[in-house]
């Protein structure tokens, strides 16, 4: 196995779940009352916030709605197309190898 075959092996499942759990983030967020610091809650709580503090400061609620999850599943998606797709660049790399 090389390092581009186990970057690959590595990255693809972090990035979907990565973006599963921004879209039960997204999901948590039709329920208002949900307290996030209990469990199961904070178990999609807690990957996902650092990404969406930083995001929070730059894109402001549209109609106080928090759209940064959906930005985050829309940047994971297309990591994980540029790199892992069937056109990706490790995809493309393990081929070279």
């Amino acid at each position: 196995m090389t390092g581009v075959d186990l970057t690959a092996w590595i990255l693809g499942p972090m990035l979907g779940l990565m973006t599963l759990l921004f879209i039960f983030r997204i999901i948590l967020t039709w329920y208002p009352q949900v307290d996030l610091n209990r469990l199961p809650f904070n178990l999609i709580a807690w990957p996902t916030e650092p990404f969406l503090i930083p995001l929070r400061k730059v894109v402001q609620p549209i109609g106080g709605v928090d759209i940064t999850p959906i930005i985050w599943v829309g940047i994971f998606s297309l990591l994980r197309e540029i790199l892992l797709g069937q056109q990706g660049l490790l995809t493309m790399l393990s081929r070279v190898n």
